[in-house]
């Protein structure tokens, strides 16, 4: 049986490592989605590397100021007519969502090679 276990945990490092891109991905989708709200704060994540895996950290708001844009019409102006739009660069979170995408797919391409390997094993051991 423990020959076995490096097979199964190739599997579970794969697997938290798909989650944390799982998250960094929905984080990259929601930050994109809300680029154009006024006031929106730019989502992060923190990850910390562990024996046999990624361990999710916490997600916590990006505190850099978002851009001034001068719009007295607009409902959320202030006295000067500036609105604070938010922190999100679309280039940086595109970027994040394609990186995020091609660690899922190596962290996908483990675990499915990890399963060829358990697959083969089990073959073996039932002759």
């Amino acid at each position: 049986m423990t020959q076995i276990d490096p097979i199964l945990g190739a599997m579970d490092s794969a697997s938290s490592g798909m989650s944390a891109q799982s998250l960094r991905l929905r984080l990259a989708t929601e930050n994109l989605s809300n680029a154009d709200t006024p006031g929106y704060q730019r989502k992060l994540a923190t990850f910390r590397a562990e024996a046999g895996g990624v361990e999710l950290g916490r997600v916590f708001l990006d505190k850099k100021e978002g851009t001034s844009l001068y719009d007295p019409a607009h409902p959320l102006a202030d006295e000067n007519g500036v609105v604070m739009m938010s922190n999100v660069n679309m280039l940086i979170e595109m970027a994040d969502a394609r990186q995020a995408g091609r660690g899922y797919d190596a962290n996908l391409q483990v675990f499915a090679q990890a399963r060829r390997l358990y697959d083969g094993l089990l073959g073996i051991l039932k002759r």
